[in-house]
C-alpha cells in the first residue's frame, strides 16, 4: 500500500510472545499486524536479513509460529500511522461481485486474472487489501493461499485465525483438492497423466523471480487430464498440483513441451502470438475447481466459470 508522509518515531528491541491461537500464521503476517506503521518492505527486509530472531534463532520469511515462540525485532524507525490508499469504488464493487462462496469464516472468490493477490513490488493494492476495506470487521482476515497474478480462478480468504489454520493443516495435509484449467500448445497425448520433475527458485539480476526444472531442486508433482483437443494446435488440459510449489503449474508444462498459452515467463511466443490473435491476451491458467473439508465436518466444493475472453478465444478455436 501507499504510505503518507507522516511523522516517525523509533522503537526499541520489541519482544513478543506467540499465543496458541495464532500458532501455524506465517510470522511476515504476523509482525504486519503488530508492528503498526511498519511498511511490508521494511517487514520483508528484515526477515530476509535475518534480523528477526525467534527464540533467539534465525527464521525464514515463511516460517510458520508454534505457541509459546519469543520473536525479538530490531530497533526501527517506524511511521506514527498507516493509512492505506483508499480502494477505488470499482475495484470494491468487483471484488464483491467475484465472491463465490461466504460464511463467518471464510471467503471463496473468482479472481480476475490481472491483479495480485497482495501488494509489494510497485504494487499498490492487491486482494488482500481490497478486502480488508470491504470487511473491516474481519480484524484478522487473510490469504489462505496464493495465486499468481495472471492466474484466475478460485482463491481462499480465512475471516478467523482458526480457519487460518484448520486450511493450512488440510493443504499440508492433502486434504484440499484443487484443480486448474490450461489451454496449452500442441497435442498433450493422453497417456502423460503426470509430470514429476524438481523445482528450483532462481532469482535474476533484473530481481525477476524464475523456477526452473533442476535435479537439486525441490521435488514437485502435477497430474494431467486430457479435457478437450482443438486439433494439433492446442489443447485444453486439468491440472491437479500434488505439491504446491511456485509457478509449478507452469514449469512442468513448458518442461513437457506444451507451454501454457499467454504465459509471458515460460511461454512459446509463436504460440501465445497466434492465440493474441484471436483475441486471447491472457494467461491461460485459471484455478477451476476446489474441495476443502469443513471444520465442523463435510466438504465444500466449488466450481468457478472462466471469463468472457477466455471462452470467447476458445470458441474462436473451434471455429
Amino acid at each position: 500500500m501507499f504510505m503518507t508522509n507522516l511523522p516517525s518515531q523509533n522503537t526499541g528491541v520489541q519482544l513478543f510472545e506467540v499465543p496458541s491461537e495464532l500458532a501455524g500464521q506465517r510470522i511476515d503476517n504476523y509482525l504486519r499486524t503488530q508492528l503498526k506503521g511498519a511498511p511490508k518492505t521494511l517487514i520483508y527486509r528484515i526477515l530476509r536479513k535475518g534480523e528477526v530472531r525467534v527464540n533467539k534463532g534465525r527464521i525464514k520469511p515463511d516460517y510458520r509460529l508454534q505457541a509459546g515462540d519469543i520473536i525479538r525485532v530490531p530497533p526501527m524507525r517506524l511511521a506514527e500511522r498507516d493509512e492505506p490508499v483508499p480502494v477505488s469504488q470499482g475495484w470494491l464493487e468487483r471484488m464483491e461481485a467475484a465472491i463465490v462462496y461466504e460464511d463467518k469464516a471464510l471467503i471463496v472468490i473468482n479472481k480476475p486474472a490481472g491483479i495480485a493477490v497482495h501488494g509489494g513490488s510497485g504494487i499498490s493494492q492487491g486482494v488482500i487489501e481490497i478486502f480488508r476495506q470491504l470487511r473491516p470487521e474481519a480484524r484478522d482476515i487473510e490469504l489462505v493461499h496464493r495465486l499468481d497474478r495472471d492466474t484466475s480462478g478460485l482463491l481462499m480468504i480465512a475471516k478467523k485465525r482458526s480457519m487460518l489454520r484448520h486450511l493450512h493443516e488440510a493443504l499440508r495435509g492433502d486434504g484440499v483438492d484443487k484443480r486448474y484449467h490450461a489451454l496449452v500448445r500442441g497435442h498433450w497425448p493422453a497417456a502423460k497423466k503426470q509430470i514429476r520433475a524438481p523445482l528450483m527458485k532462481n532469482n535474476l539480476r533484473s530481481g525477476e523471480r524464475m523456477v526452473e526444472v533442476n535435479v537439486e531442486g525441490k521435488d514437485a508433482l502435477t497430474e494431467f487430464r486430457v479435457l478437450r483437443r482443438y486439433g494439433d494446435f492446442a489443447t485444453l488440459v486439468e491440472a491437479k498440483p500434488v505439491t504446491g510449489r511456485t509457478h509449478q503449474i507452469r514449469v512442468h508444462a513448458k518442461h513437457a513441451g506444451h507451454a501454457i498459452a499467454g504465459d509471458p515467463k515460460y511461454g512459446d511466443e509463436s504460440f501465445s502470438h497466434e492465440i493474441r490473435e484471436l483475441g486471447g491476451r491472457r494467461l491461460f491458467l485459471h484455478s477451476a475447481s476446489l474441495r476443502i473439508p469443513l471444520p465442523e465436518g463435510g466438504e465444500l466444493q466449488l466450481t468457478a466459470p472462466v471469463d468472457d475472453m477466455w471462452s470467447t478465444t476458445v470458441g474462436r478455436l473451434d471455429g
